[in-house]
């Protein structure tokens, strides 16, 4: 239920008859208010009811006076033009006729070959007999008149028309006029065909609306629209066909398709008439014909505009040309104002003037071409001359440039050539248009949608545009229209209620269809009603200042309202009044159309008047109340020097320390030109003389972001502009404004997506319905859109850079209308150019970013593994491996893997053999994404890796039995012997190992026991006897391993540098030893090896060794002998250990007491030594026991010796005994000594001692004899 209100008071349409009128028109509910006055001035409501609730719109009327203000007298006499709302009648007198549509016709669907029909009711009241209305149709605004296709009926209460044999030509919105004299009532519904359906599936939708174009006496040019449907497959052209009127014979006008919508057709026969069908072509098949076109006849235009003004009888179809009997010939001249007037890729129409020489007779042309630049003229029409002044030819090459002329000809000859025609090059001179922009759609009814678009930049010769739906998810797209409409809005019909659809758009000319517009925003089809919004009337602007006087007129400025009343404002009003004497007089409107703009310049003022102004703002709610009227000002000439005061002083981007001011240029701009602009600034409670200058030197821009705010004070600015004169006033300073950062402010946001499209891009969640994103370049409207296309949906607004370039630098701004300020701006200098360039191509042409490049290695058993990484994998990535530059795949041979989890891309090959030399490359592809690695495998590289590998399969081998971990190496122990080690793996109990030098087997004492997985071998006091070459071997039945070390030459000198290192390590501190020839130096080491080098040093002087001084060494001793040392023996005394590469020092001081206890010693020890040396000694001794058989001789003797010749005794049994006859005692010579008994008795037993005595010592040598029988 719906209800109209007046100032909220319910209208009474039957109380004031004539007065309102209520309807429903189209889904549009509508008041219409008769011959309004000023008490119809009020706030109007309509209101929508239904069980969930209420929702209202509100509009508010202002009346204003007529200018002419109407003689009243005129309205009885008949002879006033009335307004549309009154009618004059047949006798004589102004009435309302009240016309009312019931019993209507809706919106209607039908298809092609259908019968379809539509009519009202129609009832007129006051009803008079005599006075018939007249019924009107329209289709698209165009009156119809009855034909074979369309008939109309009027019984007097109903007007119908019927569609007899519908096509897409006959789509439209069909208007019903009812005319009562001057007055009249419409009704309007839309009608939609569609395609009947194809004979061929697939096969497109029928071309439409066929006509006859610049019809000759031998040529006609046939122009169509294209389908709406393609059938799903891209048409690839159109055939015309001919029929001449009065036959069914049916003719194919050209052999292949063409895709221009007009073509030429030649070879008519003059005075025949034709009709001509079109029918489109794809890949499917061939549509069903189009209606065909309206007869035409092959007449000079000239005789079918006299045949049309003096009819002589009904046309039959055929003309009969008869020529007059020829007379003398005369050749004629050459034609005149040759011009090409179409060229496609497939013809080029000629148009020419016949000559003014021709003789008496009939005229025809012959038509030449030639390739431009050249003058190899041909003949085109070779047999036929044409008989009409337009010609088209066929058969050119494309892309190639002619020149064309023409010759007339008669019974008298061919005439001179005309002039040639400028180059022309074969090609569409009509390109296809672009897409349509900003598809927009809104509410309508349950039913339907309204779309908007913008007209597509350098659109040529449109055609119309089409329309298509889709359910959001569906992908099925529908036509909405299929006969192309006009303009750029259209209400598309028969949706289903609740569902959310998407809308896209696309544009015809004759050339072709666009492309497809972008998807609009999704739209759930439900019935608007005021966009459920309460809308106001704005509130005054304020502020109204002069910004220019003349002797006549005067330039105003304002501020817009505060308040906008919830949607845009649409315009303004201003009025002006006379002030004489400081009375003003009547209020006058300045203009009757709205003005956008916030300055205005009125004309036609009195020269030194004073006027007083003021200025309403209006919205779709209605005109607001006008301001207050402003001060007085002056209508005079400014003669000053400097410039007026800049105006419309607007901030933008406010944030908690900066704010960017706008300003517009002063309209006076002085006696020169603005030379820039001084900003003020202060804050808003500060006194005048705290105004201060942002600037120091004049701006050229008109616009500044003035920084270092702060953040919660509140602001005030004005603007100055200076010329050559100076510095003018300055502007209204601006409405307070705080620096602040309001909660939830965006910023733009520069973006390059997947696709390296660059755009700006701005979102805002406080947008009204009636909110707009505006986009700037530096605070100016963008108007060129061939740099920026602008993509608004919802709450997001996106200006998408076409092709970024210096063109673009500058400061980009987007401010949200009908908003509380959201705006914000972005800077692209030529260093983020370069950053979001760099950026786009990364993404147009994305890699896939690499964590390792390609490499290879050696795994455990010999196998080749290729392998990259990359830092991220989706799960749609994937690798092509190439091997000198041919695929390989998958197999027996080749083991690939793609872990998209890690990245990892890898390729296992079980071993290298010759023919896998080259170069070896990962192609990854993920998405767009794609890289590539390559590793080049040849000569020694290649050499190499294949033996590592080889040799890495033999180690796999040899450790699947007992094998060595860490080959056969050494160690010195802390002994300073040498241990051969190596550590062994994969042992059993019945494993062996045998040892070998120089291949000889070494014999070991007991079996090895593996512990720890250690062999060793230990070699005592290493030295030179034992280099050689060393081998150990493990075995077992799984198999066996060798070992070998090699210690000869280098090796074995390495080694011996390592033992005497630890034998000098091992040496004792040196020490003091007194000897019986002198003092002894000496240290201990754990053995001595000959390589071990031995020097000693005395007082930092190197020893040289002499028959006193010498070294050696005995056992593990090494010595210095000092013999018979002097004092000039005493000193620090150094021995020198060299390893072979490092030299090890011990020292002792042999000086003071520790010389002095040493010598002392030595000279005891001396004398000790010499007594021993001389005293009296037994040198042969005597045996200890003497057995001998009584009566034998016995014979003993010995040497003694002493220095003196010592004295020497004998004692028996400890008794002093000497010699008698039986026992011979001699001493000879000082040295020898014998015992001889000629025969022993048992009286010759018993114990004898041999005493020799010196000064130095005694010894005694004892010996038992014993005798037996």
């Amino acid at each position: 239920m719906k209800f109209k209100y007046k100032n909220n008071v319910p209208i009474d349409v039957q109380a004031h008859p004539g007065k309102y009128t209520i309807e429903n028109r189209y889904g549009l509910h509508s008041l219409e208010i008769s011959t309004c006055d000023f008490d119809d001035i009020a706030q109007y409501r309509a209101s929508a009811m239904n069980v969930k609730g209420e929702i209202s719109a509100y509009a508010s009327l202002v009346v204003k006076r007529y200018k002419g203000e109407i003689d009243a007298s005129h309205l009885h006499a008949g002879t006033f033009s009335m307004p549309l709302s009154l009618g004059v009648t047949p006798h004589g007198f102004a009435s309302r006729f009240e016309i009312k549509f019931i019993d209507k016709f809706e919106v209607m669907f039908g298809r092609e070959g259908e019968t379809m029909s539509l009519g009202c009711t129609v009832v007129i009241s006051p009803d008079i007999k005599r006075f018939k209305p007249d019924i009107e149709w329209y289709r698209n605004g165009v009156l119809i008149t009855p034909s074979k296709w369309v008939q109309m009926h009027w019984t007097g209460e109903r007007a119908s028309l019927t569609l007899t044999h519908a096509n897409k030509e006959d789509e439209g919105l069909y208007t019903l006029r009812v005319v009562m004299g001057e007055y009249y009532e419409e009704y309007s519904g839309y009608v939609f065909v569609r395609d009947a359906d194809a004979e061929i599936p697939g096969a497109p939708g029928a071309p439409l609306d066929v006509q006859c174009l610049d019809a000759n006496k031998d040529y006609v040019i046939v122009s169509w629209k294209q389908p709406a449907v393609d059938g799903g497959n891209p048409i690839l052209g159109y055939f015309i066909d001919r029929c001449e009127v009065g036959t069914t014979h049916w003719t194919q006008c050209n052999e292949t398709p063409v895709k221009f919508a007009r073509f030429p057709v030649t070879g008519l026969i003059e005075g025949r008439s034709y009709i001509f069908r079109v029918r489109a072509v794809n890949r499917a098949g061939v549509s069903l014909p189009s209606r065909v076109s309206e007869a035409v006849a092959a007449l000079d235009p000239a005789d079918r505009a006299r045949l049309r003004s003096h009819p002589s009888a009904p046309w039959t179809g055929q003309i009969i040309v008869t020529e007059e009997e020829p007379a003398e010939g005369v050749i004629p001249g050459p034609p005149t104002d040759l011009q090409v007037i179409e060229a496609t890729k497939n013809y080029v129409v000629l148009s020419w003037k016949p000559p003014g020489q021709r003789g008496h007779e009939g005229i025809m042309y012959f038509v030449e071409k030639c390739i431009a630049g050249t003058e190899d003229w041909q003949r085109v029409n070779t047999e036929i001359p044409v008989k009409s002044p337009r010609f088209a030819v066929f058969d050119l090459s494309e892309g190639k440039s002619y020149c064309f002329r023409v010759r007339c000809c008669n019974s008298a000859g061919i005439g001179e050539p005309s002039e040639a025609t400028e180059a022309t090059v074969v090609d569409d001179k009509l390109d296809i248009p672009k897409p349509p922009g900003r598809i927009m759609p809104t509410r309508n009814t349950d039913t339907s949608v309204v779309v908007t678009w913008t007209e597509p930049p350098d659109a040529k010769e449109l055609v119309g545009y089409y329309i298509e739906s889709s359910v959001v998810g569906s992908g099925h797209w529908e036509p909405c229209n299929n006969n192309p409409v006009k303009g750029t809005r259209f209400i598309c019909h028969g949706l289903v209620n609740g569902e959310k659809y998407i809308f896209r758009v696309r544009a015809v000319n004759a050339a072709g269809l666009s492309e497809f517009s972008q998807d609009s925003e999704p739209i759930e089809v439900q019935a608007a009603i005021g966009g459920g919004l309460l809308h106001a009337a704005p509130s005054p602007p304020y502020d109204i200042t002069v910004l220019e006087s003349v002797r006549d007129s005067m330039v105003l400025g304002w501020k817009q309202p505060k308040a906008t009343g919830g949607t845009e404002i649409t315009g303004y009003y201003v009025n002006y009044r006379e002030v004489i004497g400081g009375v003003p007089g009547k209020w006058r409107e300045a203009n009757i159309k709205a003005i956008s703009e916030r300055a205005y310049r009125i004309e036609n003022l009195k020269e030194n008047m004073v006027y007083q102004f003021q200025v309403a703002a209006a919205n779709l709610a209605g005109v607001g109340t006008p301001s207050l009227p402003s001060k007085p000002f002056k209508c005079e000439e400014w003669t000053i020097a400097v410039p007026g005061p800049p105006h419309d002083v607007t901030y933008t981007e406010v944030r908690k320390d900066s704010l960017v001011l706008l300003w517009k240029e002063p309209v006076y701009t002085g006696r020169s030109p603005i030379a820039g602009y001084y900003i003020d600034m202060k804050e808003t409670e500060a006194k005048e003389e705290h105004w201060r200058s942002v600037n120091e030197k004049p701006l050229q821009k008109k616009f500044l972001k003035i920084a270092g705010l702060t953040e919660g004070v509140s602001y005030v600015f004005r603007v100055r502009a200076t010329n050559q004169a100076g510095v003018g006033r300055p502007s209204d300073i601006t409405d307070p404004v705080v620096a602040e950062t309001r909660p939830g402010t965006k910023e733009v946001v520069v973006n390059v997506d997947d696709d390296g499209v660059i755009s700006l891009n701005f979102e805002c969640d406080q947008m009204s319905p009636n909110s707009k994103f505006v986009w700037s370049k530096n605070y100016e409207p963008i108007e060129d859109d061939s740099r920026l296309d602008i993509d608004s949906k919802g709450g997001k607004s996106k200006a998408i850079f076409k092709n970024l370039g210096e063109d673009d630098l500058g400061i980009y701004s987007c401010v949200v209308t009908d908003t509380d300020g959201v705006s914000s701006g972005y800077t692209i200098d030529e260093e983020e150019m370069k950053r979001l360039l760099a950026l786009s191509h990364e993404r147009k042409f994305p890699t896939i970013p690499l964590a390792s490049e390609l490499a290879v290695e050696i795994l455990e058993k010999g196998e080749v593994r290729f392998w990259l990484q990359a830092e991220k994998l989706s799960g749609n990535a994937k690798a092509n491996f190439v091997f000198n530059d041919k695929e390989i795949f998958n197999g027996e041979k080749y083991k690939m893997k793609v872990d998209q989890r890690t990245g990892l891309v890898e390729m296992i090959m079980d071993k290298l053999e010759d023919k896998d030399e080259g170069t070896y490359t990962f192609q990854l592809q993920d998405g767009k994404a794609t890289n590539q690695s390559s590793l080049v495998l040849i000569g020694d590289v290649f050499k190499k890796l294949r033996d590592e590998a080889e040799f890495q399969r033999k180690e796999w081998h040899r450790k699947q039995g007992p094998h060595f971990v860490d080959q056969l190496g050494w160690e010195v122990t802390d002994e300073c012997n040498v241990m051969l080690k190596c550590k062994v793996a994969n042992i059993k109990k019945e494993t062996h190992i045998v040892w070998y030098k120089d291949d000889r087997e070494i014999m070991v004492d007991e079996e090895h026991d593996f512990k720890d997985g250690v062999c060793t071998l230990l070699i005592s006091e290493f030295s030179k006897k034992d280099t050689g070459i060393y081998e150990v071997i493990l075995k077992d039945d799984r198999g066996k391993d060798v070992s070998e070390l090699k210690l000869t030459d280098t090796a074995f000198a390495d080694l011996m540098n390592e033992v005497c290192r630890r034998i000098a390590l091992s040496a004792t501190d040196l020490k003091i030893q007194s000897t019986a020839e002198g003092i002894r130096l000496y240290s201990f080491v754990t053995y001595y090896v000959d390589d071990l080098r031995v020097g000693w040093v005395h007082n930092d002087t190197q020893i040289r060794y002499t028959d006193r001084v010498k070294t050696g060494v005995t056992g593990e001793q090494i010595w210095l002998q000092i013999n018979e040392p002097t004092p000039q023996d005493k000193g620090k005394y150094t021995m020198e250990l060299f390893d072979g590469k490092t030299g090890h020092k011990k020292t002792v001081d042999l000086s003071g007491q520790a010389f002095d206890e040493a010598f002392a010693e030595f000279q005891r020890l001396k004398q000790a030594a010499i007594a021993e040396k001389n005293r009296a000694r037994v040198l042969g001794g005597l045996p200890d026991v003497v057995t001998i058989q009584e009566g034998k001789a016995l014979n003993l003797s010995c040497t003694v010796w002493g220095d003196p010749t010592p004295e020497v005794s004998w004692l028996k049994n400890e008794k002093s005994f000497v010699s008698d006859a039986n026992c011979i005692l001699k001493f000879e010579a000082g040295k020898n000594v014998s015992f001889t008994i000629s025969a022993v008795s048992t009286h010759d037993s018993g114990k004898y001692s041999l005493v020799v005595k010196n000064k130095y010592g005694t010894e005694t040598s004892d010996v038992t004899i014993l005798s037996h029988m």
